[in-house]
This record gives C-alpha cells, sequence and structure tokens, in this order.
C-alpha cells in the first residue's frame, strides 16, 4: 500500500470540497496519477494526517451553477412512523457519515419474527442488517483500513447500486492485547423474564472461559441500586468469577444509570494503558429509575470515559429498549449487539471474542464524493442516526465509530445516472485515528462508471447480492415497498439461491425470516 506525503495530497485530493465540474476533472486526473504510481487502476492510498499537517475542515461552499442547494444532513425529513423519509440527496454535497458496526437491530428483529411478530419500522436500521453479514473484502496490509468499491445497475438501466466496504486486519488471538473488562449487569425486575438474566449469565460464564492471563475482570450488578460483585480480578481466577456470576439474581427497578456510574468508575480506578479497557452492559434496556436518558447517564460518566475506555451494549429480552442502547453505544464510543439465544451468545463472547474485545481504529468516519456529472443524486441506506456534516470529517473532535480487528464496514448508496455519462462516478475515503496514539490517518478509493455490473442479479459477487438483499429486506420492514424493485417474494428466492452459493448458515436463516416476514404481512 502506497503511502503518500500529506503536503502533496493537500495539493491535489481535497475531499472536503464539493465537486464542481473543473474539480471533478483535476479530482479524476489526480485519481489516475495516483493508481498509475500504484501499478493499478484499484489500488488505494493510505494518508497518514498528523496534526502539524492536517488539512482545515472546508467551509460550507454555495452550489455550482444547475445545482440544488446544499442540506445539512440533520434536516432530513421524517415519516410518521418515526422511520425517516426515502429521499434522494443533490450530489452536490458530500455523503460523510461515522462508521458503525452495531448489528442489534437486525438480531431484535430476528428475534421478534421468530416469535411471530414483525419488528417495529422505527427500530429497523438497514445498516445494522447489512453489517451483520460476512463480507469478501481483502483485509489491509498495515493497522488501517482497506477500501472496497464496486456496484451494479438496477433493472432499466439508469439507476445503480453502489457498495462501500471497509475491512480491518485481522487478529491472532495469541497477539492481542490483554483486556479490562468491567461488567455492567442489569438484574432488575424485568429480567426476571425467561431467556434474559439466564442467558446473560451463560454468556459471562462462556466469555470467562475464553479470556487469557493477561485479562481481567469486574462485575458490577444494579436494579435501584448497584453494587460491585466482585472488584477487578484476573482472569485466571476463574472459579471465583464463575461464582460471582451464579450469585447474581433479579431484585428491583432499572436505575441503568447507577449501573454505569458505578461500572465506569471501577474501569477508570483500574484502567491499564497498554489493554484494551471496556465496560461491558448487558441490559434490556428498560430504564425506569434514576436518569432514563442517554444524554443524562453518558454526561455523568463522561470524565471516567474519556480515558480511552470504551462501551459494548449487549442487549436481551422480548420487550427490549432498542433506542437507549443503540444511543449509549452510538455516543459513547462503543457498539450495539443483541443476544436473542445461547447461539448468538456464542458467537459474540466466543467465535468473535478478539473482535469484540479489540479495537483497531478511533473515531472512525467515511466520506464519499459523488461525480455531479455522472451521477444526478444519491441516497444512502441507512446511517440516518450517523449522519455527518461534511466539515466534521477532517475535525477529529467530532465522534466517530470505533472498529475492532476483522471487522467489514458496509455502505449501499442507490444513485441515479445521467444518460450517457462515463467516467469515475464516485471517490470513497476513509478516516481514522490510531486507539493508542490518537494519531489520525486516510485512505481512499474511486470507481469509475464502467466498472459497474450490468445487473445486480447477475455480474456481482455473492456477497454484494446478499448485501443487496439484506438491504432491501430493511427497507421492506420499515414499510417501503418494492425496495430496488424487488418484491419479498423474489428477496427470498435470491436469498435461497445465495445460501446455497456461499453456504452460509446465516444467508439461509434471512432467507426463512424473509419467508416470516411474507407470511406475517
Amino acid at each position: 500500500m502506497t503511502r503518500i506525503p500529506l503536503e502533496a495530497t493537500l495539493k491535489t485530493r481535497p475531499p472536503a470540497r464539493p465537486f464542481t465540474r473543473p474539480f471533478a476533472v483535476a479530482l479524476t486526473a489526480t485519481v489516475l496519477l495516483l493508481a498509475a504510481a500504484c501499478g493499478s487502476s484499484e489500488q488505494g492510498s493510505t494518508v497518514p494526517a498528523g496534526d502539524s499537517g492536517r488539512a482545515a475542515p472546508a467551509p460550507a461552499a454555495p452550489a455550482a451553477p444547475g445545482e440544488a442547494p446544499r442540506q445539512d444532513p440533520g434536516e432530513a425529513d421524517t415519516a410518521p412512523t418515526g422511520v425517516p423519509e426515502a429521499r434522494d440527496s443533490d450530489p452536490g454535497r458530500l455523503s460523510t457519515f461515522a462508521l458503525d458496526v452495531d448489528t442489534a437491530s437486525y438480531g431484535y428483529a430476528k428475534q421478534t419474527l421468530t416469535e411471530g411478530r414483525l419488528p417495529d419500522p422505527a427500530q429497523v436500521r438497514p445498516e445494522e442488517f447489512v453489517n451483520s453479514f460476512r463480507q469478501d473484502y481483502a483485509e489491509p496490509d498495515g493497522d488501517g483500513f482497506a477500501v472496497h468499491l464496486d456496484g451494479a445497475r438496477l433493472p432499466g438501466g439508469g439507476a445503480a447500486l453502489v457498495r462501500v466496504g471497509l475491512r480491518t486486519r485481522g487478529a491472532d488471538p495469541e497477539t492481542r492485547r490483554p483486556a479490562n473488562l468491567t461488567f455492567v449487569v442489569d438484574v432488575s425486575g424485568s429480567m426476571g423474564e425467561p431467556g434474559r438474566l439466564d442467558l446473560v449469565k451463560e454468556a459471562l460464564h462462556k466469555l470467562v472461559d475464553q479470556l487469557g492471563p493477561g485479562d481481567q475482570v469486574a462485575i458490577v450488578a444494579f436494579s435501584d441500586e448497584a453494587e460491585t460483585v466482585v472488584p477487578m480480578t484476573p482472569a485466571t481466577s476463574r472459579q471465583e468469577l464463575h461464582a460471582a456470576v451464579d450469585r447474581l439474581a433479579v431484585r428491583d427497578s432499572t436505575n441503568l444509570e447507577a449501573g454505569l456510574v458505578t461500572g465506569y468508575g471501577e474501569a477508570a480506578r483500574t484502567f491499564r494503558p497498554m489493554a484494551t479497557n471496556r465496560v461491558v452492559l448487558l441490559s434490556d434496556g428498560l430504564a425506569n429509575t434514576g436518569d432514563t436518558t442517554w444524554q443524562g447517564i453518558l454526561d455523568r460518566v463522561k470524565e471516567s470515559a474519556g480515558r480511552r475506555i470504551t462501551l459494548l451494549c449487549v442487549g436481551v429480552g422480548r420487550e427490549y429498549g432498542d433506542a437507549l442502547m443503540e444511543q449509549l453505544a452510538d455516543n459513547g464510543d462503543g457498539a450495539a449487539v443483541y443476544v436473542g439465544s445461547a447461539a448468538d451468545a456464542h458467537k459474540v463472547f466466543v467465535e468473535r471474542l478478539v473482535t469484540t474485545l479489540d479495537l483497531r481504529a478511533r473515531d472512525a468516519k467515511a466520506q464519499v464524493a459523488f461525480n455531479p456529472s455522472v451521477v444526478e443524486s444519491y441516497r444512502l441506506i441507512g446511517y440516518e442516526n450517523r449522519a455527518l456534516a461534511a466539515e466534521d470529517f477532517r475535525d477529529d473532535t467530532k465522534d466517530g465509530g470505533e472498529v475492532g480487528p476483522g471487522h467489514s464496514v458496509t455502505a449501499l448508496y442507490r444513485v441515479t445516472l445521467r444518460g450517457g455519462a462515463s467516467g469515475q462516478l464516485a471517490t470513497a475515503t476513509v478516516r481514522w485515528q490510531d486507539p493508542d496514539t490518537r494519531g489520525p490517518a486516510e485512505t481512499s478509493r474511486a470507481l469509475d462508471a464502467r466498472d459497474l455490473a450490468g445487473s445486480v442479479w447477475e455480474g456481482p459477487s455473492p456477497r454484494f447480492q446478499v448485501t443487496v438483499v439484506a438491504a432491501a429486506f430493511a427497507e421492506h420492514l420499515r414499510g417501503r415497498e418494492e425496495a430496488f424493485g424487488a418484491g419479498l417474494r423474489e428477496l427470498g428466492r435470491h436469498a435461497d439461491r445465495l445460501a446455497e452459493a456461499t453456504e452460509d448458515p446465516m444467508v439461509a436463516e434471512l432467507a426463512g425470516l424473509i419467508r416470516r416476514a411474507s407470511e406475517l404481512g
């Protein structure tokens, strides 16, 4: 992977500016020069972006002649159901968002469909459906990201789907950094429902058995108040830790604020600079005592959290406080997952332990620049809660997403193409900070219109097609019929075909969920 001096990049590739036609031509030429230097038109570039040479955020530019005015991401309309309205965006501005590795929305939808209920449309987040599935992206050579960009035309040829894929390098479990884990466990009355506290305890037992000699664990329990059940203890003291988990029992109301304040306090007290320091909240998210707002709760723990302590929210339960858990994760330097079964717990705490616990990038953000001479309009599928202003991309004080080793992050765009247009279609750039030094870096990749596959269902890789099926299914559950020109029955047929092609049991499960939704609808 070629590393380019920042000074040269700032002269030739200013990704924080909206496209104008002269700029689009200049940028295309620059990308071609960089590609030639790398030996391939598909080779990405990584740019160290230290504070001493960081580009200033670009000011909001006036619209170019013939283009609509720039719209702030926060101005999007919202449908009465709480689902943001599907509206194409003017390509004269950039699409900027914080990366998101949450999968709780898909996990909870899977649980509700299995129980014979359709999920609440407002709790369906397409990006979390898409990011629940394995992708085919190559890993980067270093500790940053590899950027993948591809696409395919929709029926009729006037529109296309563009996939932006980001991937971090995987980690060997033997070489991962030690972990300081503070479990904050909900033992309120609502956790007495079968499948809640018993599932949490099973997950904790699994995790304790997976930890190594350098790891440490603390356990905090909360109901109307919080108590430290076990202070930070070496993971090798497994008998003591298992006994503490077994003692967890249901009590009274849900003071989630007290639990997190106590948990973050313990994590800060025992903070280790060279370890992964993480608070793991296990709860149904149904807070009813103390401050029940994510803003108020995070404000109470911000001093402790500022010491590079990340948060993992693990949701459980038939009735689940999705909004609170998601906002805690998104705004607390963390991620949210949903565990609905013992198999789910095994995936999170055994199969994906290193990805769950370790960290590759902090405050990671993506910015996609569309060429208005090729793209008439675009729509990012999902990520409404993660939208950023264009000038926030290089403002390292603005919160991004935390990404672990071996993680894939995918964004899918529906773009309307200009008739007969050719040339560079889009450039995707990702910016992140090193987990330890906080030093920022960037890498980019471009996509040409001629590289679009002729059909979504025939040319692209099976994993691209799985992405389309997952996103379209989410759009259907949000009340948008015929997403990407395919109804539920057609999506189910594609999912069955792709399950056979990929030999992936999760894709087969997706096919079953689509059939179930079709029956319930």
